[in-house]
């Protein structure tokens, strides 16, 4: 077991933070985006209630494993140290390589961009891609400007978009319900589901579910991590799977699947519009707004914790874990991650390419962060376990064999239509192992 590292994070996040930051960091852009999309890929709704059943199921289980991890070894960085403590230096190396280079300036660049899209579409600009990435970019200053000043502004950050985006989804389920002229009919209707649209709806949905582990790596930061962590995680999860879900059943319930796959950016605005007038579908991009701000907040938060932490442990360039003398911060890690998710947005192009390009890699890694739960059950039996996974082996077992063949669905389809970005993605992340062979003969030099 290697020896933890000096703590100079203050703990400041609470139950209320931390669960508001999981939520925030996972529910963004996706779930009032990407249901057109898996509409017209599988124009089934049963199929499509299926997936995101299913999904929530598999991160819940990996979320479980994950709750166990963080209250044994609740540090700053997350799977990182999970990684690190199961499979050695090497694994730790590639998995924060990853979170440098693709998914975190990626998934910061895609979530500003999206609220920027958003923004121009209530104000009548659609299509302004110069305002766009001016707008995204503005984002992300600010946020990161705020995560410098402290964990805990970032966490109340998230504490009040998360509010907002909760009730957003909340209105839209019970009003679809309760007020909307909808029919049973449609959610039990569809069509023939080819596999290649199939394959590529399982990427959509891991990619709006993605997220949820990030909150594993503020625990250095979590008041009582052995306590709360895994009430944090328990409760977060059960919330968005139940809000994804209910919305999806609300969203088929008030239009047919066909239907459904045309309303490609404003599908909670048409249905809130069609329950509560057109005040009700601008209130509700506002809040669709709010919701993506907030994930961009998380992110920004949560995620400069793993160069953090391989700063600190010496794997990466020393600058990076640097603190903030007055506001306890990893500023160097927030201002460098904030500058690389602006230069995404300005090399971004297609955002349905782009979350296939890092889903499968993020994924895969989490394959081997909630296998670590085996691995560390032998390799640090007599560590203290505030949190047991329930049902193991089972649990994890599910989110393992759930994960490979989704990401294994994903590549095949991608494939088929000439988009070879998750092979790029995994080849990125195999380039890390020499990389840090590299990296180790350098710092003995």
């Amino acid at each position: 077991m290697t020896t933890p590292q000096t703590q100079e994070l203050r703990r400041v996040i609470g139950f209320f933070g931390g669960t508001a930051l999981i939520v925030g960091i996972t529910i963004g852009s996706g779930i009032f985006r990407t249901p057109p999309t898996i509409a017209g890929l599988v124009p089934n709704a049963l199929v499509i209630m299926a997936l995101w059943t299913a999904f929530g199921l598999v991160s819940i289980c990996g979320a479980l494993a994950l709750a166990e991890l963080s209250t044994m070894l609740p540090r700053a960085g997350g799977v990182y140290v999970f990684l690190r403590e199961a499979y050695g230096d090497a694994a730790a190396f590639v998995f924060g390589w990853l979170y440098v280079l693709i998914t975190t300036p990626t998934t910061i660049a895609a979530l500003s961009v999206v609220f920027a899209e958003f923004l121009l579409n209530l104000l009548g600009r659609p299509g302004d891609a110069g305002t766009a990435q001016l707008i995204a970019i503005v984002a992300i200053i600010t946020l990161t400007l705020a995560n410098v000043l402290g964990a805990r502004v970032g966490a109340a950050v998230s504490e009040v978009t998360t509010l907002v985006k909760v009730t957003a989804l909340a209105a839209i389920i019970l009003g679809a319900f309760l007020l909307g002229h909808g029919s049973v009919s449609n959610i039990t209707a569809g069509g023939a589901v080819q596999a290649g649209g199939l394959a590529r709806a399982v990427a959509a949905v891991i990619w709006t579910y993605d997220g949820w582990v990030a909150v594993s790596m503020i625990a250095g930061e979590v008041v009582a991590p052995e306590r709360l962590m895994k009430r944090i995680i328990i409760t977060g999860m059960l919330t968005i799977v139940t809000l994804y879900v209910g919305a999806n059943l609300a969203y088929l319930y008030m239009m047919p699947v066909g239907v459904m796959a045309q309303q490609k950016e404003a599908i909670a605005r048409t249905v809130m519009t069609a329950i509560a007038g057109p005040a009700g579908g601008v209130l509700i991009m506002l809040a669709i707004m709010t919701s993506v701000y907030g994930a961009l907040n998380g992110n920004l938060l949560a995620k400069p914790r793993v160069p953090y932490a391989m700063a600190r442990d010496g794997l990466i360039f020393s600058f990076l874990g640097k603190t903030h003398p007055r506001w306890a911060t990893p500023w160097v890690a927030v201002l460098i991650q904030g500058a690389v998710g602006i230069i995404m947005v300005l090399a971004l192009k297609d955002y349905d390419s782009l979350i296939t390009y890092f889903v499968v890699v993020e994924w895969a890694a989490l394959i081997f962060a909630v296998a670590a739960v085996f691995v560390l059950r032998r390799k640090m039996a007599d560590v203290p376990r505030p949190f047991r996974t329930p049902a193991y082996p089972w649990v994890p077992l599910v989110f393992l064999v759930g994960t490979v063949v989704g990401l294994s669905a994903i590549v095949w389809g991608q494939i088929q239509v000439g988009n070879y970005a998750p092979i790029y993605g995994l080849a990125i992340a195999a380039a890390g192992f020499p990389v840090h062979h590299l990296w180790k003969r350098l710092k003995r030099v």
